[in-house]
């Protein structure tokens, strides 16, 4: 499975991205889906998941609120919505795959990771 993340950018707080990430292979609307990022100097935090039909998500907390995650199986794609953006979310966006059939929140959990997208927020 390949991953590629784009529509990252620069905004300023408050502002709003919508993050897209396209997966090849037709097994897609199989997997769980999860978007982690990753700022300079720290761990990779998850971000948020949906289930392959996107029925149920799941937020971290940082987020939950402001972010909403989406799919679209037949395209192959799954979204992040950003609003209300913070300097605090400044990094770099990544998608990710999870085989398994129960969600999680773990990276190590994932087997595919796209190479991600920076997102930006001014203050």
């Amino acid at each position: 499975v390949q991953l590629q993340a784009f529509w990252g950018g620069m905004v300023q707080a408050g502002g709003s991205l919508r993050l897209s990430c396209a997966a090849s292979g037709s097994a897609f609307g199989r997997y769980i889906m999860g978007w982690f990022r990753q700022a300079p100097g720290k761990e990779r935090e998850f971000v948020g998941c949906i289930n392959w039909g996107g029925s149920i998500t799941e937020y971290a907390a940082s987020v939950e609120g402001r972010f909403t995650i989406s799919r679209d199986n037949a395209k192959n794609t799954v979204s992040l919505q950003m609003n209300s953006l913070k300097p605090e979310d400044t990094a770099v966006y990544l998608c990710a795959v999870d085989e398994s059939l129960i969600m999680g929140r773990r990276p190590e959990r994932y087997k595919y990771w796209g190479q991600g997208t920076l997102v930006t927020v001014s203050s």
